[in-house]
């Protein structure tokens, strides 16, 4: 081991946007030595946050609320945009609704309390908002409609939103050193707090002496083995959406170090119906997160077997989309085709569908589309067919029942459906249910994605510091926040709070620490 130790006030583990918000907080609270250290080369800089398309869910009160903090609208715009509030009470209900009502309520009353302050304090920051129209708007009739409950995303995504955190971190004087992988939490015996870490860098081991320690590591979800062990069979097969980092080590080590309280749910993760054909192991960090593929509520999804396997229009993308990929690791092959008719087309995203990110499997009629598809794995071509017509004739019955009645708008659940009393599918599409009549038609195959897994540490909500099994108490001096906080989501969670939680309890571990650092750290040199 090295004979040379740094001491510092605070120490960040994992770079990514908890792990900046952490540092941010922790140094404009009055922590001067701030020091965050990442595993990965500084190439990989971002962790999966780098990776995201940088949707920040948050309490708001309409337009005007939302207005000054982003830099993409002019009055001209700003007249034609429909954003309703979203409350504290509808933030509640949906991480209620959608995580099964097993989040933590303290954790989750924290993240809907704070969100619109937060917001607000990185916008002070420097990081860049905008409302994000291509992801959560549609234009109907000369107005952008806003739905799912978020509007707000970051310039750039996840790229620009760890290159504007990085930049502020530097106003503040906080030093990063990438390629420092922590090994070891080291507890002083008298007073039991965290009071060192052990980290390998190019030089070899090294001990880092600090007041207070936060981690920022990440999840599991680059770990294929704790992948089929957590999640369970076939998980190792899912592909890496984001970096190649997050493989668990430092959720390990905090449970062997310190007997630190596992919470949340460790069979669970955030999926997402990805490109068949994207690298396996990671992200891609140009491409980054244009490899999702979540056009399927304008059209269906089938399997290799030719059968559908999800209800496409269940709820609005915002709340389906993390579980999805899930759905399609369990079908046969682990993939599935989406699939869209002339009239849909338009509609999908084009930084998802264009033909320079992803394979279009086009064709003028059903029939020949499924041909195609064949030569790419569908194992039954015919059934492909019979379960579009099927379908058809499902969305036929229902509009003959229901004239007049629904008319279709991808921006609310609008009833349009394949259940009536003429026909009834075994499995509804339950919105948006359009025919897929028109050629062209369009196919794309996809697999499953992994982003991140809900399994963690327990933490006090308050300020995440992280509990001990042993005790039941905090671990002094030792706090955790992002991908590593554990009890918040389960099952699914309500698309942009993850970056959201980062922020939130991010900026509270960096009150935290830098009120304990001022009392603890150690002398200086």
């Amino acid at each position: 081991m090295s004979s040379i130790s740094d001491e510092v006030d605070v120490l960040v583990i994992g770079g990514g946007n908890a792990g900046f918000c952490s540092a941010i907080s922790a140094a404009e609270s009055g922590a001067h030595r701030v020091l965050l250290i990442d595993a990965c080369p500084e190439d990989w800089a971002g962790g999966n946050s780098y990776f995201t398309a940088g949707a920040f869910r948050t309490v708001h009160h309409g337009l005007a609320d939302i207005l000054p903090i982003v830099n993409s609208v002019d009055q001209a715009t700003a007249s034609r945009i429909d954003i309703e509030p979203y409350t504290a009470a509808s933030f509640t209900d949906d991480i209620a609704r959608i995580c099964v009502g097993r989040s933590d309520p303290g954790l989750s009353r924290t993240l809907v309390q704070d969100s619109n302050t937060v917001i607000k304090w990185l916008a002070k920051h420097g990081v860049r908002f905008q409302l994000s129209f291509n992801r959560q708007a549609y234009e109907i009739d000369g107005r952008f409609k806003f739905w799912g409950g978020m509007c707000l995303k970051t310039q750039d995504g996840g790229k620009g939103l760890i290159e504007d955190e990085r930049r502020a971190a530097e106003k503040l004087g906080i030093t990063v050193r990438f390629s420092t992988a922590a090994k070891h939490l080291v507890v002083d015996p008298a007073t039991k707090a965290v009071s060192s870490v052990i980290v390998e860098d190019a030089t070899g081991e090294r001990e880092i002496r600090t007041g207070a320690v936060i981690l920022a590591a990440g999840g599991f979800e680059a770990n294929p083995r704790m992948r089929a062990q957590f999640l369970g069979p076939n998980w190792d097969f899912a592909k890496v959406r984001g970096t190649p980092y997050n493989t668990g080590s430092c959720l390990e080590m905090a449970i062997r170090d310190v007997s630190a309280k596992q919470a949340g749910n460790w069979s669970g993760c955030h999926s997402v119906a990805w490109d068949a054909n994207a690298p396996p192991n990671s992200g891609h960090r140009l491409i980054s997160n244009e490899f999702t593929k979540s056009g399927y509520p304008l059209g269906l999804m089938v399997n290799i077997d030719g059968q559908r396997f999800v209800d496409e229009g269940v709820d609005m993308r915002n709340y389906t989309y993390a579980i999805f990929g899930k759905a399609i690791l369990a079908q046969p092959g682990h993939s599935a085709f989406q699939v869209w008719d002339a009239t849909m087309t338009p509609w999908l995203r084009d930084e998802e569908y264009r033909e320079d990110i992803v394979e279009r499997i086009t064709a003028s009629t059903i029939e020949e589309l499924a041909e195609k598809c064949a030569h790419r794995g569908l194992k039954n071509p015919q059934k492909f067919v019979s379960t579009i017509r099927e379908y058809n004739e499902a969305v036929a019955a229902f509009e003959r029942e229901n004239r007049g009645r629904h008319k279709w708008d991808p921006a609310v659940k609008d009833g349009l459906s394949t259940q009536s009393s003429q026909k009834q599918l075994a499995l509804a599409k339950s919105n948006w249910a359009t025919p897929l009549t028109k050629g062209p038609y369009l196919a794309v195959k996809v697999t499953c994605g992994v982003t991140f897994t809900f399994g963690g540490l327990a933490v006090d909500h308050r300020t995440a510091g992280v509990i001990s099994s042993a005790t039941n108490s905090t671990v002094p001096g030792l706090y955790c926040v992002g991908e590593m906080l554990g009890g918040l989501f389960y099952d699914n969670y309500p698309g942009g709070s993850g970056l959201m939680s980062g922020a939130v309890f991010g900026r509270r571990a960096g009150r935290a620490v830098a009120a304990r650092a001022s009392k603890t750290s150690p002398a200086r040199l």
